[in-house]
């Protein structure tokens, strides 16, 4: 791969990451309401996500979303409804991503595939996640050299930014949990918390 190519990516493609959106707003409210560590479940089915988005950008799988959008809108829908109603738990302080000072141990093994299909419905539901993959990679893909090893590397440079990214706001909402969560303000972090979750789902709903 051209290497002016791919110096020019790295940073392009890290600012991308680093800017708020709808996945990096999911790392935000799962590391204040269940931690880091439980968050990385989420961020395995997101980075899935995020790989497939990419690869399809590249081999044309977009153009057939484009043609078929009653596909992807149906996707979206439910993914969007899924998230939204996961907040309105957290608002009432139910389910298990709700905080819960008395419960503070992991959420069991039983959600860690719920939170996989969360961070992967996210990623391939958010419509400006396919916008930037479908105007950003072609151009820094060469022509002039075979394309899978440019493509391995070029996603293998998205999913590092995007988890380095994802964790930077996990462990962010860690600390907000940490700075309230031992006062009386347990139920004002959930609706937090809550409020985050509904507003991703509304986002997908509406963009």
């Amino acid at each position: 791969m051209n290497t002016a190519l791919l110096l020019a990516f790295i940073p392009t493609f890290f600012f991308v990451s680093i800017t708020p959106g709808m996945c990096m707003t999911l790392a935000l409210t799962l590391g204040m309401s269940i931690g880091y560590k439980r968050a990385l479940w989420m961020m395995l089915g997101e980075l899935i996500g995020v790989a497939i988005v990419a690869i399809s950008a590249v081999i044309g799988i977009a153009a057939v979303m484009l043609n078929y959008p009653w596909l992807f809108t149906g996707f979206k829908i439910v993914g969007a409804s899924y998230l939204f109603y996961l907040g309105i738990q957290m608002w009432l302080s139910r389910g298990k991503l709700a905080i819960n000072l008395d419960t503070m141990a992991d959420v069991p093994s039983s959600n860690e595939w719920q939170l996989v299909v969360q961070g992967f419905v996210t990623a391939i539901a958010n419509p400006k996640g396919w916008a930037f993959m479908i105007s950003l990679l072609p151009p820094f893909i060469d022509n002039s050299h075979d394309l899978l090893p440019q493509l391995t590397l070029l996603i293998g440079i998205i999913l590092i930014s995007e988890f380095v990214c994802m964790t930077l706001y996990a462990t962010g909402g860690k600390g907000l949990k940490r700075v309230l969560g031992h006062s009386e303000n347990v139920r004002l972090m959930n609706r937090i918390a809550g409020s985050l979750m509904m507003g991703v789902g509304i986002w997908l709903f509406l963009s």
